[in-house]
């Protein structure tokens, strides 16, 4: 078995917590791989450090040590190669990254064993049509939103080509199940079970007494057509990722991709354990 390890490599705490993860890994047969940036590491120089595509052609699960953000950033690296990902977490409320520190030696025995199971959590595409470097993928968000909040946005949402609302606000947040429990969720959104198929769509500081967030079934075909002037500035980014400005009273047609991301999981219920640990403070 191969383990390719990701550390956020701007804290120094997690390069070292990956190293005593990897060894603990080792001592069970595990084929460690790093980052080849980190080649110099004087502690794991058994292990094998490779650049990142031929890390992920070779690795038979992904370990980020991190946040949320290192597992957003390596799923959307590693989408295409299909690895299955395990977050330890660094961050303050880490709703993907699900091994705790205290954690580590029990679950490094459980996937070194293969004790474990995969977790299918859906993405979102997003294109601009006619613009061929507009295309955003996402595990968590795609969010539409007003550059400068000097004024509002005018906006109006489809589903399947039907007009569903116009709203006048900040901007609106397209949202995976995964990613109910991040913006969305801040912005009044509701929180779904992350193995279910939805796109909820959340408005930002909507000006209107009616504008509740909805919640679509994963195969609905989703737009948004901007009514905003040419000299207002309104961008997308999807994961808080690839920001782009985007063209004036353009459309932005949002999907279920045909491509979902395998997260590790030893309960069923990790979402919810986490939800009520780090939500409600516990």
């Amino acid at each position: 078995m191969h383990v390719y390890f990701i550390p956020y490599q701007k804290k120094e705490q997690a390069v070292s917590i990956a190293i005593m993860a990897a060894k603990l890994l080792q001592a069970r047969g595990v084929t460690v791989i790093f980052p080849a940036p980190l080649r110099d590491l004087e502690s794991l120089p058994s292990a094998l450090y490779l650049e990142e595509p031929e890390a992920f052609q070779l690795a038979d699960a992904v370990i980020t040590v991190g946040g949320d953000g290192t597992i957003l950033h390596t799923a959307r690296a590693g989408v295409e190669y299909g690895k299955p990902l395990l977050g330890i977490n660094l961050g303050r409320t880490g709703f993907l990254a699900t091994c705790e520190l205290e954690e580590i030696p029990q679950k490094m025995e459980a996937v070194a064993a293969g004790d474990y199971k995969l977790d299918q959590r859906m993405l979102l595409d997003a294109c601009v049509p006619g613009f061929a470097d507009m295309t955003f993928t996402a595990l968590n968000d795609i969010v539409i939103y007003l550059g400068a909040r000097k004024t509002t946005m005018d906006f109006t949402l489809f589903c399947d080509g039907v007009k569903i609302n116009h709203y006048r606000g900040d901007g609106l947040i397209f949202s995976t199940p995964t990613g109910s429990t991040a913006y969305s969720l801040s912005a009044g959104g509701p929180i779904l079970d992350a193995s279910i198929s939805g796109i909820i769509t959340t408005p930002i500081c909507a000006h209107s007494l009616n504008s509740p967030p909805m919640v679509f079934a994963g195969q609905r075909r989703m737009a948004l057509q901007i009514h905003s002037t040419s000299v207002d500035e309104v961008y997308i980014c999807s994961d808080g990722f690839n920001e782009k400005r985007l063209p004036a009273g353009c459309i932005v047609e949002v999907r279920r991709s045909p491509k979902t991301v395998k997260l590790i999981t030893f309960n069923p219920a990790d979402q919810f354990k986490a939800i009520d640990e780090k939500l409600n403070g516990r």
